[in-house]
């Protein structure tokens, strides 16, 4: 993998890049869209491609390790043949899943031992196994094993959580260079800086990380609670710290205004649930502003969905009629908004890189931040 700076914005922190990997390139700042199980939900691998122009789509190793398991995908050729995406995939590496199951798992210096949320079967991930796991996937970028302190946790905690990180993180190195790709092609491997909320924890842990000099690096553990202005804090201050001749990503945020301004603060890549799930929920993001399809308003507006959107479905079908869908409980109400909400994010990354190239970011993101937290 390669990634060539292209150019920063000189009033932000803003920049426009390309990250080259085996299965194409990655024009950044880039969302990714959320196929946890191998599939982004009710998105065709063609809608992905045509409606929404994804560029990159995740996988996640936990849910990929129990079902379909390494052996089906290893049969398989990898995750790209098993699901016929042909793009670039990054995997995480399933520790934010195994560290959400509360009450069911424990956790060693070795590693983490688990019970599976389908059937109860008892699982371990160390550093070592996950390498292994995501090597069986076969994602071009591959995360490392971290532990995922809640967002809550006391400085103690983190401190201690964050020194079992980095021992991980270095094991996870230590396992990457002693295995091969398993179908042909070259994978890379992420480190995740983390630390809650302590500045003193970021930074230790960003100079950890960039001592690295893994191909890209990312930024966890954020959007779990704490206010959004002390997660721009975080942000800023780790971007500040990693080496810029390597994309950023931060994982799993956000909101449209979230990736607004962390586009502003240097970050090149993001993930989230946020637009597939909200648009299951009838919630659609557009430039105007956000809609809930469910609102008695829409029962008679006939103009289309989003009249500026880039979809096909955006201007296919009236808002009344999604609005139909949703009342009726249709599946296909589902396909749609995910579709639209994906689309919309694609394209405000891609506004975003075309206005630090114009050289013109700050002003067009300010007045696009007022719009897309409209409520219409």
């Amino acid at each position: 993998m390669t990634f060539e700076l292209q150019h920063t914005d000189s009033q932000t922190s803003a920049r426009a890049g390309k990250i080259t990997t085996a299965h194409g390139e990655i024009l950044t700042p880039i969302f990714m869209p959320v196929g946890t199980v191998g599939s982004v939900k009710g998105v065709s691998v063609r809608d992905l491609k045509e409606e929404v122009r994804a560029q990159i789509i995740l996988g996640n190793t936990y849910h990929l390790y129990l079902r379909p398991g390494t052996d089906v995908l290893q049969q398989a050729g990898g995750l790209h043949r098993f699901n016929s995406w042909d793009g670039p995939i990054l995997t995480d590496s399933g520790g934010f899943q195994v560290f959400s199951l509360t009450g069911i798992r424990k956790l060693t210096e070795e590693g983490c031992t688990f019970r599976s949320h389908i059937d109860g079967s008892k699982h371990t991930f160390t550093p070592e196994r996950v390498m292994d796991i995501e090597r069986s996937i076969g994602a071009d970028i591959m995360m490392a094993l971290d532990e995922c302190p809640p967002g809550t946790s006391d400085y103690a905690y983190a401190k201690k959580s964050l020194g079992l990180t980095h021992r991980w993180l270095d094991r996870c190195i230590a396992r990457f260079r002693q295995t091969q790709p398993l179908y042909g092609y070259e994978q890379s491997l992420f480190p995740i800086v983390q630390g809650c909320t302590y500045r003193d924890l970021r930074s230790e842990s960003a100079e950890f990380v960039a001592e690295k000099q893994a191909d890209g690096n990312a930024i966890g553990g954020l959007a779990v609670g704490e206010p959004a202005e002390v997660m721009y804090e975080m942000i800023e201050l780790v971007n500040g710290i990693l080496p810029t001749d390597r994309p950023r990503y931060l994982m799993g945020v956000g909101t449209p205004a979230n990736i607004l301004e962390a586009i502003s603060l240097g970050v090149d890549m993001f993930d989230c649930v946020m637009p597939t799930r909200n648009g299951r929920n009838a919630m659609l993001f557009t430039r105007q502003g956000i809609m809930n399809m469910r609102n008695k308003k829409w029962e008679t507006d006939f103009s289309p969905i989003d009249p500026l959107g880039t979809a096909t479905v955006d201007t296919q079908y009236s808002r009344a009629y999604l609005h139909h869908l949703f009342k009726s409980q249709e599946l296909l109400a589902l396909e749609i908004a995910s579709i639209h909400n994906l689309s919309f994010y694609l394209w405000l990354v891609g506004e975003a890189r075309a206005h630090i190239l114009n050289g013109d970011f700050r002003v067009w993101k300010e007045e696009t931040l007022k719009a897309v937290n409209e409520r219409l």
